[in-house]
């Protein structure tokens, strides 16, 4: 089964806590602190494979968490890194942020990687915190919350060449022919539900990979048809082969034909229409066709190379390939999309984003919303005296008591943090 969007959950892992501890040596009085760092959580991480060509894997398993670090040890031992979750995906994978729509990483090359999700920090041990005013702290750190979001992980098909045109006019046949690829081939519409590749090689020897994408029709862009769903593998061709049906077998108007599905390709990508696109005019072993391609050529009115062909007799095939070859010599292949140019990056300065709110539920009480304070309080190890003194100071620190106060919060009032409740005191 060919699987070419998915969305799944990631969760990088957590940190391992510090730890408070003391040396306890025989004859070292006073040893002081020797609680030592957690270790760093694990990476969620996506790395080409070559071998894939589907997201198959991403299919049935939707939820992937990476393994916490280790707690920090006594004697100033630092605790395990945990090691990266690496998730195998196929070449041409494009990974999305599902809630902002931003580009994460874009995986073309065998063996390229990206940290899709970043695990938490450790936690500090007391050792961390011992200073010449307070030598023997009790302070330690939880570990970081590792990063988690929902992905869209789309695949779009690395193939040199792309076939494109309305269902029937003769794609799937023009690969099998010209090809090693076995595509289902029947007499009615949509019989290709999923894109192809085979790899073409022309008579002097050179080679390319050649894709039969499921046929278009008028809409596709919109999300009529099956088109729609495999337009993204145009993407990535560097050049369009257009199949018609030049004998107008279903009383279709070939012009109309080669129209209509440009225009689909332009309304989803206007950058398509700069890709070269060679012009197959196939069925040309249909007596009704010599007179369709003359008429076709005088309503054509830019200048696309023409080539007749009939997959039945495999008249023509031969030019058609050495042409697609000599076309795709003067593309690089190691290159961005064509009409892509360098452009200049400009950094701006952003303002922080403030690093709580307040809300009031029902029952009256104050809550407190924000990542920035979410992750100090599970950073907070309120299982010591000192780690809440520092976690109050922190909050003073970013104005959270000044805020509850201008939302009108009174001594006694309770205030809540996730799922706990505190209660204010002036």
């Amino acid at each position: 089964m060919f699987v070419d969007q998915v969305k799944v959950y990631v969760k990088a892992g957590d940190g391992g806590n510090g730890l408070v501890a003391y040396r306890r040596e025989k004859y070292v009085p006073m040893g002081g602190p020797a609680g030592g760092d957690g270790g760093n959580g694990g990476d969620i991480v996506f790395e080409v494979d070559e071998g894939l060509n589907t997201l198959m894997d991403f299919r049935y398993k939707k939820h992937y968490k990476a393994t916490r670090g280790e707690n920090g040890m006594s004697k100033g031992q630092h605790g395990k890194n945990s090691p990266p979750m690496v998730l195998h995906v196929p070449p041409g994978t494009t990974v999305k942020d599902d809630e902002t729509g931003q580009v994460i990483a874009d995986l073309i090359e065998h063996g390229q990687r990206a940290v899709i999700a970043n695990g938490g920090r450790g936690g500090r041990g007391n050792i961390r915190f011992a200073t010449a005013r307070n030598p023997a702290p009790d302070i330690a750190e939880n570990g970081e919350p590792g990063q988690e979001r929902d992905i869209q992980i789309e695949l779009k098909l690395i193939a040199d060449v792309g076939l494109v045109g309305f269902p029937s006019v003769g794609k799937s046949t023009l690969l099998s022919v010209v090809s090693a690829a076995r595509p289902k081939i029947a007499d009615y519409h949509f019989t290709t539900l999923a894109p192809n590749l085979g790899v073409v090689e022309t008579e002097d020897h050179r080679s390319f990979v050649l894709a039969d994408l499921p046929g278009l029709i008028e809409g596709a862009h919109e999300g009529v048809g099956l088109g729609h769903q495999f337009l993204r593998h145009v993407e990535r061709t560097r050049v369009i082969v257009h199949v018609i049906d030049m004998a107008s077998t279903e009383g279709r108007d070939p012009y109309e034909d080669f129209v209509t599905i440009n225009e689909e390709l332009r309304q989803y990508d206007p950058t398509l229409m700069n890709r070269p696109q060679i012009i197959v005019a196939n069925k040309m072993d249909i007596p009704e066709a010599e007179e369709q391609l003359e008429f076709f050529k005088e309503q054509l009115t830019d200048d696309y190379p023409i080539y007749p062909v009939s997959t039945i007799t495999k008249e023509g095939l031969r030019d058609l390939l050495f042409a697609v070859a000599d076309k795709l010599s003067m593309i690089p292949k190691e290159t961005k999309p064509l009409e892509e140019l360098p452009q200049r990056v400009v950094y701006r300065h952003e303002k922080e984003a403030k690093g709580f709110e307040i809300t009031r539920d029902p029952d009256g009480a104050y809550v407190i919303l924000g990542d920035k304070v979410e992750k100090l309080f599970k950073m907070t190890d309120f299982n010591h005296e000192e780690s809440i003194r520092r976690f109050a100071r922190q909050l003073r620190g970013m104005g959270v008591d000044e805020a509850l106060r201008e939302k009108g919060a009174e001594d006694g009032d309770t205030v809540r943090l996730l799922e706990y409740e505190f209660e204010f005191i002036e």
